[in-house]
């Protein structure tokens, strides 16, 4: 996680509840595990009923937690438990567990525990879609939420009952970004508000066919992600990306460069950082068709093209004091096209990027890249695109600061 701090020592208290989306926390634990967390397991009795312990015993190679007077050897269990976490999280969380923890009630191991601990405390409902929007359900998440308890929202579909709408579990991905976001010791960028491009856009030629570039989006979402770790409030503007999006951050979905360059506009109004990550299309096709194309209709002999707007020249032309960082993805002379495009865009940094490669850049999961600002270049070297995020923020901090 680079400069947001070392998940290792950190302790996480996973509580699993009695509802099918149980098994689904075997996953969130694998994953935390991968992040460096010690992951304990507590359960309910019922839970038990969905995923036997010793499944849990297996993957944490630590004791389970189940009732408040199975462990002789601490007689005080809740309060151990309550203590040693770095932060709780119940995954999945039903309804009654919730309804206990708004209400105070203490009547089972996870219910003293959950109202014992002075550790942040992340809530994954999972619950059918009725349960979810009840009236008692959506006060009690409001009494907790006022309290400081931080939830993921469940996702909307198909459910175990067979009934279709909210209260799915969501993705163990997702269940564990949260929790890792909240393990986050570093929160220099508490106050700030950024603005962070990522993705391609796509310029249409007919409503089928369309102009693009091999950008997946995944460097932007790193930043939107390191960013949000590191206290900061994030409006993601995203192209068209297949990517889930973190928790916990405000997204505009967007197609065109067109549309991007009005929503940079738009979200760089209340934003103290702008880091334009997005590989937008320098030019567009002048006439699209309102109709499929067909061969033998309509051969295309060449497209007629027109330049897009400059989001970053815009930006940094009416950045004030604010930071604005804009990328160049290159393949070759890297840095010399970088400096000179710093210098045209007037931004106070630009991120160059080494695209030839095979083992960084678009789609991979690493970058080989230089910060290149007025009077420094800086070699960030070969790193994985969550730590070149971190140290992409690092920097625009210091700017920030000067």
């Amino acid at each position: 996680m680079g400069d947001c701090g070392s998940k290792e020592e950190k302790t996480v208290l996973l509580c699993v509840t009695g509802c099918i989306a149980a098994y689904k926390s075997c996953e969130v634990l694998r994953l935390l595990q991968k992040a460096g967390c010690r992951v304990k397991i507590l359960m309910t009795e019922h839970a038990t009923q969905f995923v036997g312990p010793t499944t849990f015993r297996a993957l944490t190679h630590e004791k389970v937690a189940i009732g408040l007077f199975d462990d002789p050897e601490d007689p005080i269990h809740h309060i151990s438990l309550a203590q040693e976490a770095d932060i709780v999280l119940v995954a999945p969380a039903t309804a009654n567990i919730i309804a206990k923890m708004s209400h105070g009630i203490a009547d089972d191991l996870m219910s003293t525990t959950l109202l014992a601990t002075k550790a942040p405390v992340l809530v994954a409902p999972a619950m059918n879609s009725g349960m979810w929007s009840a009236a008692a359900t959506q006060e009690n998440i409001c009494v907790l939420s006022n309290r400081g308890v931080h939830f993921v929202q469940p996702d909307a579909g198909y459910l175990a009952c067979g009934d279709v709408g909210s209260g799915r579990l969501a993705s163990p991905e997702v269940i564990a970004d949260a929790a890792l976001s909240l393990l986050c010791d570093d929160k220099d960028l508490e106050g700030e508000t950024l603005l962070v491009t990522a993705g391609p856009t796509h310029e249409p030629i007919d409503p089928v066919r369309y102009i693009a570039n091999r950008s997946s989006g995944k460097m932007g979402l790193a930043l939107a992600k390191a960013a949000r770790d590191r206290g900061a409030r994030v409006t993601l503007i995203a192209g068209p990306i297949d990517l889930p999006i973190p928790a916990g951050i405000d997204v505009v979905r967007v197609e065109t460069a067109q549309q991007m360059h009005d929503a940079a506009l738009e979200a760089f109004t209340h934003s103290s950082i702008a880091i334009l990550a997005a590989a937008v299309a320098d030019y567009t096709p002048s006439a699209p068709a309102d109709h499929k194309l067909k061969k033998a209709i309509d051969p295309i002999d060449s497209i007629s093209l027109v330049q897009t707007k400059d989001i970053l020249a815009k930006l940094s032309s009416e950045k004030g004091n604010r930071v604005v960082i804009g990328f160049a993805a290159e393949t070759n002379d890297v840095v010399e096209y970088a400096q000179a495009k710093l210098k045209r865009k007037g931004c106070d940094a630009i991120v160059a990027n080494d695209v030839s490669r095979t083992d960084a850049g678009f789609g991979s999961a690493a970058n080989r890249a230089w910060w290149v600002a007025p009077g420094e270049i800086a070699d960030f070297g070969l790193l994985d695109k969550a730590n070149l995020a971190d140290a992409i923020l690092s920097r625009a901090v210091s700017l920030k600061q000067i």
